[in-house]
């Protein structure tokens, strides 16, 4: 069953389609083997990379995906196969067919009738008839009207002939008015009147309805008494005249892609066939009236693309129907474009995809459409004031995928790297309790748990229903407790060599293992180029790195000092990553940058360095994509410092930042 609602659409129709069929089991639009998780992981690149998240969101609509996390087409993809269809329906079918097959049957008829001619016992008659055939028109409108008053000598000749006009009655209301025309039997002067009559009350049903009268009751009686003639499932007048705009509109690109001359052929064959001047008069107001209220048809725009000659030749009724089904294709291209104000994928007709692309085309568009839903009923993403952002549970959950994605190669094989499955010691328990997470052994305190239960579901009697909100973990005395610092690079740089984006997954990554696996530990990222200043996990999903010049490593080192300072009962460290030595420095409120770096600015950079290094913590320089000037600095402040310095891939950065930290958390256990 299929009912049709009026709604506004991007492609400036008026109507959506919406189909209802019987369940099958099968309709789960979201894939069963895809997760929020996968579907973050799909995001994760375009946000770090600075896509907002609304941004982001269309990049992988319009990709898709493909691979371990299921494939689900995206809209470029389906566009592309759309696309394709319409070439090969463009090949079908040519603009010029109508005329041509007409034509070839009169050729035909004609030929039958001189043959008889040629066979006839009276020389007279035989001349009169090849002289009335030698006299006819050389245009197609021209030669049925001669053919009318032809002296018929062969009765099949006559009979098919007639057929003929019978057929092209047919043909010419079918391809004006669609279904309106096809349950018309004999196409005779009394169907024509009929047909003349219903178009008149229609287009006053019109020009009431634009009026503002409410003309649902005459709709329905018009229905009734006009229902056989229709050959239609429309509910509404919207519904009958979108689908007769549709149908007009397309014989209106029919006709601009003929040549004049054969444009004037085809409205005299289309007029003197119907013969009716009410009918032609109803039909010029009905095609006005629908073209105003349907101006983004298309009308008398020839179709692009569209050829004289296809494959084949249609009858003026299959051409119309290609051309209605070539503007089905255009319009389903541009809805999976979304390229225009206020496009939503709900303008993708299901329908017009099914019938191009198959039940799997739908599949697909449908779970694009439920990206977003998945991910805010997984409390990913919700919308702020009509924008997508990622709440908290939805940056966390975005590190702990960057951290999964590097966890078992930064865990592999050596000694001291292996995973910690604990949040503490194995001493004896402090008393302090906290709620249990996932990923946290399983040391429950069984007291408070059952308390926190009752306290939920209340006194009273029955069983004690346990959830995971529920349970409480005990924790352990003997925790090494940490302070970290993660000096990230933000310079113009960094973007420049590709460095940006695996640089705060290591960054969002660190801040996943710390927060799930050493919660007493304390971590904080500090962004730094012409100034430093503290970053919060939100800030890392936004563009990052900035367009000013300067890698300021004194205020970056300064600021990690002051934040060190608050945990003076921690053990100390800062990571820094970067692909540059010192380009800008601090001169009172303002920041002083040089290129190649002034010795002032390698000064205060190394001065801070020592500063840093006093307070007793260890500094540990990873150097991405560099030259040898800023190697050959960053080596010396390591080894001033007693810091370490290391050059990874791009690709190992993640890897060899978590392996470390993971070494440096098994020596100070020991």
């Amino acid at each position: 069953m299929t009912t049709w609602a009026p709604a506004a659409r991007g492609s400036g129709g008026g109507n959506v389609r919406v189909r209802y069929g019987r369940w099958s089991g099968t309709q789960e639009p979201f894939p069963a083997d895809v997760s929020p998780d996968d579907v973050l992981s799909e995001l994760a690149d375009d946000v770090l990379d600075g896509l907002s998240p609304d941004e982001a969101l269309q990049a992988l609509r319009e990709r898709g995906w493909h691979g371990a996390h299921g494939r689900v087409s995206g809209l470029d993809d389906l566009r592309r196969r759309v696309e394709q269809a319409r070439r090969r329906e463009l090949q079908r079918l040519g603009l010029e067919g109508p005329l041509r097959r007409v034509e070839q049957r009169l050729q035909e008829i004609v030929a039958l009738e001189r043959a008889a001619l040629d066979l006839a016992d009276d020389p007279q008659t035989a001349a009169a008839g090849h002289a009335s055939i030698d006299a006819l028109p050389q245009d197609v409108p021209g030669r049925i009207a001669g053919l009318r008053e032809h002296p018929w000598h062969d009765r099949q000749a006559r009979r098919e002939f007639d057929e003929l006009l019978q057929s092209l009655r047919h043909d010419v209301a079918r391809a004006t008015f669609g279904q309106l025309a096809t349950a018309l039997q004999s196409m005779d002067d009394g169907d024509v009147a009929r047909l003349a009559d219903m178009l008149a009350e229609l287009n006053d049903l019109i020009a009431r309805d634009q009026r503002g009268d409410d003309v649902a009751a005459d709709f329905a009686d018009f229905m009734r008494r006009y229902g056989d003639a229709l050959g239609t499932d429309a509910q509404t007048l919207d519904e009958l005249t979108a689908q007769l705009a549709a149908r007009m509109a397309a014989a209106s690109r029919l006709m601009a892609g003929l040549s004049p001359d054969q444009r004037a052929q085809l409205d005299q064959l289309a007029r003197g066939l119907l013969g009716d001047m009410n009918l032609s008069f109803q039909a010029d107001q009905l095609r006005r009236a629908l073209q105003q209220a349907h101006p983004n048809l298309g009308w008398d725009d020839p179709v692009a693309g569209g050829q004289p000659a296809g494959d084949a030749d249609g009858s003026l009724s299959e051409t119309v129907d290609w051309l209605q089904r070539v503007q089905e294709l255009e319009d389903l291209t541009r809805a999976l474009g979304q390229r225009y104000p206020g496009a939503r994928l709900e303008d993708v007709d299901e329908d017009a995809l099914r019938r191009t692309l198959g039940d799997a085309g739908v599949v697909d568009l449908r779970a694009l459409r439920e990206i977003e839903r998945v991910l805010e009923e997984a409390g990913a993403t919700a919308r702020h004031h009509g924008r997508l952002e990622l709440t908290p549970a939805g940056i966390r959950r975005l590190g702990e995928k960057s951290l999964a994605r590097i966890f078992s190669d930064a865990t592999d094989g050596a000694a001291g790297g292996h995973p910690i499955d604990r949040t503490g010691g194995d001493g004896e328990a402090t008393g302090a309790t906290r709620q249990w997470a996932f990923g946290d052994p399983f040391r429950i305190d069984i007291s408070k748990t059952i308390r926190n239960a009752v306290t939920r579901n209340g006194p009273g009697p029955g069983r004690v229903r346990l959830t995971a909100d529920d349970f409480e973990l005990a924790e352990a005395e003997h925790r090494v407790r940490v302070a970290t610092v993660l000096l990230l690079d933000m310079s113009f740089s960094m973007p420049l060599r590709g460095n940006w984006v695996p640089a705060k997954r290591v960054a969002l990554a660190l801040q996943s293992l710390i927060d799930g696996q050493f919660p007493e530990d304390r971590f904080y990222v500090v962004g730094f180029s012409d100034f430093a200043r503290r970053l919060q996990p939100r800030d890392l999903l936004a563009g990052g790195w900035e367009r000013v010049f300067g890698t300021n490593m004194q205020h970056a080192f300064l600021l990690a000092r002051r934040l060190l300072s608050a945990h003076p009962d921690a053990q100390p460290q800062v990571i820094m990553v970067t692909d540059g030595e010192p380009t800008a420095h601090l001169e009172g409120a303002q920041s002083r940058f040089a290129w190649p770096p002034e010795p002032r600015t390698l000064q205060l950079a190394m001065q801070e360095a020592r500063r840093l290094a006093r307070t007793g913590a260890t500094l540990n320089v990873f150097l991405l994509d560099h030259d040898p000037g800023a190697a050959a600095f960053v080596e010396e402040m390591v080894r001033a410092c007693g810091g370490r310095i290391f050059y990874p891939d791009l690709h190992d950065l993640g890897r060899v930042v978590v392996r470390d930290f993971l070494d440096g958390r098994a020596r100070r256990r020991g």
